[in-house]
């Protein structure tokens, strides 16, 4: 089985925008992998986040 990736840049990061950005992407049948974020030195909230999902090479876009 050969993975194929996609991963979403969130400029706005907020609890609504990852469960759009969640649920967006599984219904299109992407399976959640990872979540990393990007913060600033003079803040403690991210100022960007990189969610990954992946899916079988094999399936529909």
């Amino acid at each position: 089985m050969s993975l194929r990736y996609k991963v979403v840049e969130i400029a706005q990061v907020t609890d609504e925008e990852i469960e759009k950005v969640l649920n967006e992407w599984t219904a299109e049948g992407w399976a959640f992998d990872t979540m990393q974020f990007a913060m600033r030195d003079a803040s403690k909230r991210p100022s960007m986040a990189f969610v990954t999902f992946t899916r079988d090479e094999s399936d529909p876009d």
